[in-house]
């Protein structure tokens, strides 16, 4: 992480980027795993811890305020099972292969998005510092 107040996006936009690659690894693992009985699919959780920090600010505060107020090591991407009382098959797998294809499909369009979003703050920072 970069340690001034002018990289806080970035900061958050490189938790966010790392979350979607934690969760690719695992999507990856839910369907490399699909024919294995009894295996359970997993997931991360990241959106929620974000949506926490950023709301931790309070209500009237700018977007500047809340992500500078933000406590990067909150931003952690855990995995974990999801429904495990849930089986789409007898074997008790509950891996569906259309819906994790899905899932990836949108986390790499989240992924590449974010690293459009960290280019265009370098950018912005690069600018600034070439004008003067």
């Amino acid at each position: 992480m970069i340690g001034s107040d002018v990289y806080n996006y970035i900061n958050v936009l490189n938790k966010a980027a790392d979350a979607c690659w934690v969760r690719n690894a695992v999507l990856d693992n839910n369907l490399a795993n699909v024919s294995t009985p009894g295996f359970k699919r997993s997931d991360i959780m990241f959106e929620d811890y974000l949506k926490k920090e950023l709301s931790n600010a309070g209500t009237e505060v700018s977007m500047d305020r809340a992500v500078a107020g933000v406590n990067l090591s909150n931003l952690k991407a855990t995995t974990y099972v999801d429904q495990k009382e849930l089986s789409y098959r007898l074997d008790g797998n509950n891996v569906d292969v259309d819906v994790e294809n899905a899932n990836l499909a949108q986390n790499t369009i989240r992924y590449y998005t974010l690293l459009d979003s960290i280019t265009q703050e370098f950018s912005r920072i690069r600018m600034v510092l070439n004008r003067n």
